[in-house]
């Protein structure tokens, strides 16, 4: 991965009989995708069910655009502003939660974002191959770490023997 990534996965687990509000939150967070300032008041759980929603009847309309959501309306449901939205919008992209979308809407061109699956399932196994590719690479260098540490003592012990010698 040739970008820099942040990944802060939380330990939530909901609580029982959890509705799909508290779902939605333990589900962000497990996935690094809540607020991380204290204060932060984003309902990101809001977003994502909304998101869903509209994904589930653009599939059923078969109307793409209805998937699409802006960043202004994203943050009327976040409830933060279009600036914040963007702050947090680079995480969403990074795990491929959320894609980038283009539509033409009364005759304008209109970007925004929808989720990156078929449902919410299919959108956050595309988090899940992202965030297992980054544990597998860093498994790798713990064990190019291991091999150096090898390497090292080899030849700092076949330097003392020189020096005995």
């Amino acid at each position: 991965m040739g970008f820099s990534m942040k990944i802060e996965l939380k330990h939530m687990n909901p609580g029982p009989g959890a509705d799909s509000e508290e779902l939605s939150k333990v589900v962000l967070a497990r996935f690094g995708l809540i607020p991380r300032k204290k204060d932060a008041k984003a309902g990101f759980h809001r977003l994502i069910l909304e998101l869903y929603e509209r994904k589930k009847l653009s599939n059923k309309e078969k109307k793409p655009e209805l998937a699409v959501m802006t960043v202004e309306e994203m943050g009327i449901f976040a409830g933060i502003k279009r600036q914040t939205v963007y702050d947090y919008l680079k995480r969403w992209l990074m795990l491929q939660v959320l894609k980038k979308t283009t539509f033409v809407q009364n005759g304008a061109v209109t970007t925004g974002y929808e989720l990156n699956g078929s449902n919410l399932e299919n959108t956050f196994r595309k988090a899940e191959v992202i965030i297992n590719g980054h544990v597998e690479q860093s498994i790798e260098m713990v064990k190019e770490l291991q091999s150096e540490v090898k390497k090292e003592k080899l030849k700092l012990n076949r330097q003392t023997e020189t020096f005995e010698e």
